[in-house]
């Protein structure tokens, strides 16, 4: 049968009739209505979230330098600026980032304050919200389907790497993603009233704070609404107009605000979330296909490895419900129905439209991650009421039970070990940058420069190097636009004269701009990778500007270094998963190594 409500408490057990007014009847409907405890829930989500914040690697260089560098501006005075955070362009909200900042801050009040204490004190944060978001929607998942459906939804998030890169990330398709979730979960729950002015409300804060595209996934609700109310009533006609107006309304509030908060930081009337979309639909300029394009089939790729057989549940969600409904006796309503297929609407929607856009990210699809775990936990309930079929004329009927039991938990038990191999196949992996600076707090002085060449990309954030010292960038052979820095300018300018002051050398045309280095003689710290495996190929040499300098000790010593992977000379599986280094393996399996290192100039003489 297709995903029933939990047993609600007028039906009773058996039959019964109890009134719903009853104490004993509501704490009845409650407990039916989950497999396990709404606080069990948060904390299991909890518990994978801190994992993730306290382990993941930052899997963006836009999360670097598009929000912790102005998040360290605005708490420390200095930091690194991309052209979308110059007054000539506006394209990012300050709002989001004063959010963070105060959050940050806060551990700055507390004791054993110092700057990677601020920086893992905000994913921590992150980390909370995000459970709380979870749990709303694992919740109304329960109310609103079955609570096994619940159950398969928190495993399909907590055991997948893609939960284990969004949850804590700072980014504004991570924060995107739990305002869907709550949103969801208000457009879910019609227990207590149909919430559509809520969930749209909901929807609104992620586009309007965080990332305006993050709307649409709104859409097939605010569809549902209007299918019912057209085939309503004029009352009730009416009162859907009414919650669509509120919806629309508050989204007009949140904007007006926001509008206000970067006014005050811009010095001039910026509406952020307009220029977020004229840049990537209007501009004439290039737009974002400037920083690469990917094939059709990129987030296919990407949502099976970062969700592996979740993924392919999730597209298979809708067919299986609608063979369901074929060929099943079902008392499903037609307006039951139709709600799961609008559930199922959003993850479809949102992989098509963004399959179709020339430039793809990874993080585009953080706020569909929910609702990919929402239509593969119904794709495997779906697929358990057929399988567990127990008439002995169907085909389902004549296998064992424990048969059926065995090949269920071999299943789940597979999905979860390739989750788990995957997540700590990142770690050890990519996790070397967050772990390489901590000689800095014993060395150097302030106001050093730290410097990067090829691995500027890979710079988690000014948090990392204390006492004032600075991130710096030497020519490598990238050839597109690097970060600028803040104005640090103070005396006649006000608070936070960076975030409006004119810059120079930014551009939204990718366009280098050479005034972004510094000389090499002005390094005290240098940060480089090193990958052996390459320099064994026949005829290797370092390009130009990309000389190895860990093996240069002449000018430079070793301060620290760390096994990085050398993804292009390690193999695919081994890329995707954890393998160990065990002898036993061929070495056609193993993963290579390379090793990001901390570097201090020597005295040249």
């Amino acid at each position: 049968m297709p995903p029933q409500p939990a047993q609600t408490a007028e039906s009773g057990e058996g039959g019964e009739f109890v009134h719903p007014s009853a104490k004993h009847a509501r704490k009845k409907a409650i407990k039916n209505a989950y497999a396990i405890e709404p606080i069990s829930a948060f904390y299991i989500f909890l518990g994978a979230n801190l994992v993730a914040a306290l382990f993941a690697p930052i899997q963006d260089c836009d999360e670097t330098f598009n929000y912790w560098e102005p998040t360290h501006y605005l708490s420390h005075g200095y930091g690194l600026q991309t052209w979308e955070y110059s007054p000539d362009y506006a394209i990012r909200s300050w709002l989001y980032v004063a959010f963070h900042a105060v959050i940050g801050n806060i551990r700055r009040l507390l004791p054993h304050s110092n700057k990677v204490a601020e920086f893992y004190f905000v994913r921590y944060a992150l980390a909370l919200v995000c459970a709380l978001c979870q749990t709303l929607m694992w919740r109304a998942t329960c109310l609103a389907l079955n609570p096994r459906v619940g159950l398969f939804f928190i495993m399909a998030l907590v055991f997948s790497p893609g939960n284990f890169h969004a949850s804590a990330a700072y980014l504004p398709s991570s924060f995107a993603m739990y305002t869907a979730m709550l949103g969801a979960a208000a457009f879910m729950n019609w227990r207590g009233g149909i919430k559509t002015s809520q969930g749209m409300a909901w929807f609104a804060v992620g586009g309007v704070f965080g990332w305006p595209f993050a709307i649409a996934l709104c859409a097939p609700f605010v569809f549902e609404e209007a299918f019912f109310a057209l085939f309503s009533d004029k009352e009730r006609f009416f009162e859907a107009a009414i919650r669509v107006f509120r919806g629309v309304a508050a989204t007009f509030v949140l904007v007006f605000f926001d509008v206000v908060v970067n006014t005050f930081f811009y010095r001039k009337v910026e509406a952020v979330s307009w220029n977020i979309i004229k840049y990537n639909i209007f501009s004439n300029t290039g737009g974002p296909e400037l920083y690469g394009t990917e094939p059709w089939d990129f987030y296919f790729k990407n949502l099976a490895l970062n969700f592996n057989a979740w993924f392919i549940l999730a597209l298979l969600s809708l067919p299986l419900f609608l063979l369901q409904k074929l060929f099943t006796k079902s008392t499903e309503t037609f307006q039951s129905g139709l709600r799961t297929v609008v559930f199922l609407g959003p993850f479809y929607m949102w992989l098509a439209i963004f399959s179709l856009q020339p430039h793809k990210e990874e993080r585009f699809m953080y706020p569909a991650y929910p609702f990919l775990a929402l239509n593969a936990a119904l794709a495997i309930h779906t697929t358990l009421t057929i399988f567990g079929n127990s008439d002995p004329k169907s085909l389902a009927g004549k296998i064992p039970a424990k048969l059926k039991l065995l090949v269920v938990s071999l299943a789940l038990i597979l999905f979860v070990d390739l989750g788990l191999a995957r997540i700590w196949g990142i770690y050890s992996a990519y996790s070397a940058p967050l772990s390489l600076y901590t000689p800095l707090n014993d060395m150097g002085a302030r106001g050093d420069s730290v410097c990067f060449g090829k691995e500027w990309y890979r710079f988690p954030s000014s948090y990392f190097l204390p006492r004032d010292m600075h991130a710096k960038f030497i020519r490598s052979e990238f050839r597109g636009l690097l970060p600028g820095e803040f104005s640090e300018a103070r005396t006649g300018f006000g608070f936070f004269s960076g975030t409006w002051l004119p810059t120079n050398g930014l551009n939204d045309r990718n366009e280098e701009d050479m005034g972004k280095y510094v000389d090499l003689q002005a390094c005290v710290f240098l940060v480089d990778t090193q990958y052996p495996e390459q320099q064994k190929q026949p005829g290797w040499a370092p390009p130009p500007n990309e000389p190895d300098y860990v093996a240069d000790t002449k000018h430079w010593e070793e301060v620290k270094c760390v096994p990085f992977l050398d993804a292009a000379n390690t193999p695919f599986l081994a890329r995707a998963l954890w393998v160990p280094d065990w002898r036993i393996i061929p070495d056609r399996f193993k993963r290579r190594w390379g090793r990001h290192c901390l570097l201090k100039q020597k005295q040249r003489k």
